[in-house]
């Protein structure tokens, strides 16, 4: 069974910083594929590493997913390893969905996960963050 995990985005105000700071650091990287180090490795990675998903959470709510490609070991300065959660350096977005904030990173089962948005259409504009939300809350998209 598919498991998503789901992680606060700290320090990006939107998903196009998240975006430029994933390329920025990404092309530093072994493959160019952009990552997110944790200290915890997921105890149930092969269902992760089915098909799963990281939910970023970005001022508060679920905007964005990123599909986990693999798991990679990764030592830090102070020789304790670490997971690499190595990402699909395509950003999809969701709809919006608020969190409470946690440390650390949470399971997500698929039928808790929020819905991708469709593609944007050339000339739509984007909806302001607040405005999305309040329409998601009230079953409107």
């Amino acid at each position: 069974m598919t498991l998503h995990i789901l992680k606060l985005c700290v320090g990006c105000e939107s998903v196009e910083d998240l975006a430029d700071w994933q390329a920025e650091r990404a092309r530093l990287l072994p493959g160019h594929l952009p990552r997110h180090v944790t200290r915890m490795w997921p105890k149930q990675a092969e269902a992760v590493l089915d098909g799963g998903s990281l939910y970023w959470v970005i001022k508060g709510s679920v905007q964005v997913r990123q599909r986990i490609l693999r798991l990679d070991p990764v030592e830090g300065e102070d020789g304790i390893t670490r997971c690499a959660l190595v990402l699909d350096p395509e950003l999809v977005r969701t709809e919006p969905a608020p969190r409470r904030p946690f440390q650390g990173w949470r399971y997500l089962k698929p039928g808790d996960a929020p819905r991708d948005l469709p593609a944007q259409r050339a000339g739509d504009d984007e909806l302001p963050t607040e405005l999305a939300e309040a329409l998601a809350n009230l079953g409107l998209r």
